[in-house]
C-alpha cells in the first residue's frame, strides 16, 4: 500500500513538473486544409494569441488533403506531449460518416482542448455570374442545372456540407468540383473557372466588401454584423437553412493532464482577447465563451453534432473509402 502511495504521489509530482516546464520549445498547431483558408486564417489569429500565456510560439503548419484527414491521423500518432496539437472544424464530427475507413476515431483518439469559434458561412459566386439577387441567382440555377458549377474545399469541408445541404433544400443537383483546400477553390471562382460555392465568412468577407465575389445570402438565422446588407438564406424564402461551422483545438490521447491544462488556459486567454475578437468579429465570427472553452464542453459538443449530421449525411449516399 505505501509503494502504491508514494507511486501515485511521484506521478502527481511529475505531472505538476511537466505542467512547469511545459513549454519549453515551440508548439505545432497542424491545419488540415491549405493556407489562406478560413481554417488557417482562424489558426493564425489564435496560434498568435496562445503563444503570449504559453511564453513560446505555436507554429502553424498546413497539411492539406482531400477532406482534411491527413493532419488529424497526423496529431493522433503524434508523441502525447504537447507540441503538436490540432486545429479542425466541423469535420471531425461528420468524418464518421463520409468515410468507411476512417483511421482515426474523433471520441477516443484525441483529448480535447476546447471550443474556438463559430463561424456563419455565405453563399457567394463569381464576380460577373449574370444574377443579381437571390431569387434570380435560384432561377438561374435551376434553368441551367447541367453546366452550373459548385466549388468546394474537398470531401468533408465546410463548403463541402454546406453545397450538399443547399442542393438538398433547392431539391436541385448541380456538377460539384473538389478542390484540395478553399483557397484555391476561391482562386478559381474569383478568376471565373467556376461558378459558385458557399463558404465560411472568415475566408468571404474580405471578398464580399471588395465587391471581388457576388454575395446571395449568409447561412446563419440572423444576420452578420459584417455583413449588414446580405440577407440571411432563411429570410429570402429557404426557412430554417442554418449552417454553421465551428473550430476547436485537440491534443494526441495521452497528453498528460498538467499540459492539457496549460493548453486550455492559453486557449480562453485568447478567446478573451479583445483583439482576437474584434479580429473575430471583423470576419463574421464569434469567439466562444470562456464557460465553454474546456474540454468536458467540446466533447459534449462533438458527440452532439455527429450524432446530428451522421443521418444527413447516409441520407445523402455520400461516402468516401
Amino acid at each position: 500500500m505505501l509503494k502504491r502511495i508514494a507511486a501515485l504521489a511521484l506521478a502527481v509530482a511529475s505531472g505538476a513538473a511537466v505542467a512547469q516546464q511545459y513549454p519549453t520549445r515551440n508548439v505545432s498547431m497542424l491545419v488540415p486544409f491549405a493556407a489562406g483558408g478560413p481554417t488557417d486564417t482562424v489558426a493564425r489569429v489564435t496560434a498568435q494569441a496562445m503563444g503570449k500565456p504559453l511564453g513560446q510560439t505555436v507554429v502553424v503548419e498546413n497539411r492539406p488533403s482531400a477532406g482534411g484527414i491527413l493532419a488529424p491521423e497526423a496529431v493522433k500518432n503524434a508523441k502525447p506531449d504537447g507540441y503538436t496539437i490540432l486545429i479542425w472544424h466541423i469535420g471531425m464530427a461528420t468524418t464518421p460518416a463520409l468515410y468507411r475507413n476512417l483511421r482515426f476515431n474523433p471520441l477516443t483518439d484525441f483529448e480535447y482542448i476546447g471550443l474556438i469559434n463559430d463561424v456563419p458561412m455565405t453563399l457567394i459566386a463569381r464576380p460577373n455570374f449574370p444574377a443579381n439577387n437571390f431569387k434570380e441567382f435560384l432561377a438561374y440555377i435551376r434553368a441551367n442545372k447541367d453546366k452550373v458549377t459548385y466549388a468546394n474545399a474537398g470531401l468533408g469541408a465546410a463548403s463541402h456540407l454546406c453545397g450538399m445541404l443547399f442542393m438538398s433544400a433547392i431539391q436541385t443537383d448541380v456538377l460539384t468540383v473538389p478542390y484540395k483546400g478553399t483557397a484555391p477553390a476561391m482562386n478559381d471562382l474569383l478568376g471565373g473557372t467556376v461558378d459558385f460555392m458557399c463558404d465560411q465568412t472568415t475566408n468571404t468577407t474580405s471578398q464580399i466588401k471588395a465587391g471581388k465575389v457576388k454575395a446571395f445570402g449568409v447561412t446563419s438565422l440572423k444576420r452578420v454584423p459584417s455583413l449588414a446588407d446580405v440577407p440571411t438564406l432563411d429570410e429570402q424564402g429557404l426557412k430554417g437553412f442554418e449552417v454553421g461551422i465551428w473550430h476547436a483545438l485537440y491534443a494526441p490521447k495521452g497528453t498528460p493532464k498538467p499540459v492539457i491544462d496549460r493548453l486550455v488556459a492559453a486557449l480562453q486567454e485568447a478567446v478573451k482577447d479583445p483583439t482576437v475578437n474584434q479580429r473575430f468579429t471583423d470576419l463574421g465570427a464569434t469567439a466562444y465563451p470562456v464557460s465553454r472553452v474546456n474540454p468536458a464542453a467540446l466533447a459534449a459538443h462533438v458527440k452532439a453534432e455527429i450524432d446530428k449530421w451522421g443521418p444527413i449525411i447516409k441520407k445523402a449516399g455520400v461516402y468516401a473509402d
